[in-house]
């Protein structure tokens, strides 16, 4: 989930929410930590009636009315885990694929992005080497049919096509679909693959010599995938990286000291964990990796958590680099994954991280799970979103290598701060924002040449300007969906511009044109790209 914003009355801008992903996703950094078999731990499942099972029997056998047992088992599990720790959770048998495919890497399906557009499931982009792709579906096709069924104009839900569109690999889904210029429908016999997840949005050329990658998830792909992308950049040219980890809840902790070696030279220690159980682990960066000289930021914001942490941490703390944005998440506990008998799991914390110079960066959580959640709330009010945290660090403070003083407890603070942006009236900015995918899909499916006549992004990017027109037609758009302040709007204007520009762009050449468009006017992306001017500090 990207970021989002809860309004807090008036004009004021909406406070960034903490979103369920940080529970569901981020709290799995570290299950890789150690790879311990179900049998070592089968005596733990196999104690005599404790009391918690004896008073679950006399509910099943006693109580008034007719409970499901599966129901309040689960009830009390995550009651019972819930006074642990903020990351400690249990995972339902029937939540245990989903859970784990964004950290896998891959899914079995058949291939798509797709968007509903007027009641009508509409292509955003084929994923690259997935079967809709290699059988010619495209950006701004329209699925009409799936199997004998007609989807389109029944409100059909993202749940309900994704539930008739995944399935298991070799299993086979006939499609429908319309096609801008053709009345008739062509028909696809597509079947179900492997699909890959892919854990970084973007990779570019900001300019000659400097390179950026976004990078959304930590997953088990993410070290290749950013591999792959690294040597791309270098191989252009590359003198400076941006690494942005904004939004980036985490995930796997190999992951991320796998990366950190390719930033880091020598033999350095990105990270050590440590907990009652598993006792002290070091991980150090070893091999030689893709950009270790260069000059290097790394963005972080306050839903940048757990691995992106480790990354951070490291590079800060062996001043390899500059960190940029506003202060990360804080979540410096390590989980665990164990499969219960049933199927289900249990993902329980066992160690906290460190970073090189021996800070933990998590936050208190003394006052339950809804208070650690929201502080991010308290923290907007305090109005730390616009300047620099002046809340009261932890009180051991740390050296870098080169003698900084850095501090542990609350996430990681960056070395140079930008605030959010508070240009427009946030609250009716970003309800426009959520209309633009739509309208964009819309008008593409229709005008699919619109992007003809471009070598590559970036003339597109140089070139293209946004008819007036369609900024025009976005507005009707707006006020037929309840969006009538023509004077808020106008106010809007220049940053819809670039958006629906970007939305274009990502028809033909996915999200990097996204990112290399909308990150032209990112006052954070400026702030790094300064620092390693030497415009800075």
């Amino acid at each position: 989930m990207k970021i989002s914003y809860k309004p807090t009355g008036g004009n004021t801008p909406y406070a960034p929410l903490v979103y369920a992903l940080l529970i569901s996703f981020g709290c799995v950094l570290g299950i890789s930590i150690s790879k311990i078999s179900n049998e070592k731990h089968q005596g733990l499942l196999q104690n005599n009636m404790s009391k918690i099972d004896e008073i679950m029997n006399f509910i099943n056998y006693k109580y008034v009315d007719t409970i499901s047992q599966e129901s309040l088992s689960e009830k009390t599990i995550e009651s019972l885990l819930s006074n642990l720790d903020p990351h400690s959770v249990y995972i339902p048998q029937r939540e245990i694929s989903s859970e784990m495919e964004k950290l896998d890497g891959n899914f079995e399906g058949i291939g798509v992005e797709f968007y509903i557009v007027k009641d009508t499931i509409t292509i955003v982009s084929a994923i690259p080497g997935g079967p809709s792709e290699l059988l010619g579906i495209r950006s701004g096709d329209r699925i009409i049919k799936i199997g004998d069924t007609i989807v389109a104009g029944i409100k059909i839900t993202n749940q309900q096509v994704m539930k008739k569109l995944k399935g298991q690999g070799g299993t086979k889904v006939k499609v429908g679909i319309l096609r801008a210029g053709s009345k008739d429908l062509k028909y696809f016999d597509i079947t179900r693959g492997k699909i890959p997840l892919y854990s970084i949005d973007a990779s570019y050329l900001i300019d000659g010599k400097t390179g950026y990658i976004k990078v959304d998830r930590f997953s088990s792909t993410t070290h290749e995938e950013f591999r792959r992308a690294l040597r791309k950049l270098t191989e252009e040219g590359i003198e400076k990286l941006v690494v942005d980890l904004r939004q980036n809840p985490g995930g796997y902790l190999q992951a991320a000291t796998e990366m950190a070696d390719e930033l880091l030279g020598g033999d350095k220690r990105v990270v050590y964990t440590q907990g009652k159980a598993v006792g002290k682990i070091e991980y150090f960066a070893k091999k030689p990796g893709l950009f270790e000289k260069g000059k290097l930021t790394i963005l972080i914001d306050q839903n940048s958590a757990s691995a992106s942490e480790i990354l951070a941490g490291a590079i800060q703390d062996w001043d390899r680099g500059i960190i940029v944005g506003r202060t990360s998440f804080g979540k410096g506990l390590v989980q665990e994954q164990f499969e219960l008998p049933e199927g289900d799991a249990l993902r329980l914390t066992v160690a906290r991280y460190y970073t090189p110079s021996g800070r933990c960066i998590q936050r208190p959580y003394d006052h339950g799970v809804s208070d650690y959640y929201e502080n991010v709330y308290d923290r907007y009010d305090k109005g730390f979103f616009l300047h620099a945290d002046t809340s009261k660090p932890d009180s051991l403070a740390y050296k870098t290598a080169k003698g900084r003083t850095v501090y542990g407890g609350g996430g990681i603070r960056p070395d140079v701060f930008v605030p959010i942006d508070t240009t427009e009236n946030l609250d009716y900015f970003f309800q426009l924002r959520s209309l633009i995918p739509e309208f964009v899909y819309s008008d593409y499916s229709i005008h699919p040449n619109r992007l003809d006549g471009y070598e590559n992004m970036y003339e597109f990017k140089q070139k293209f300007a946004l008819p007036a027109e369609t900024l025009t037609r976005f507005e009707e758009y707006a006020s037929k969906n309840g969006l009538k302040d023509h004077t808020k709007f106008q106010s809007c204007a220049l940053k819809l511009n670039t958006l629906i520009k970007a939305y274009f762009a990502k028809q033909k050449w996915q999200s990097d044109a996204f990112y290399l468009i909308v990150n032209q006017d990112d006052k954070v992306v400026k702030a790094a790209l300064r620092e390693m001017e030497g415009e800075g500090r």
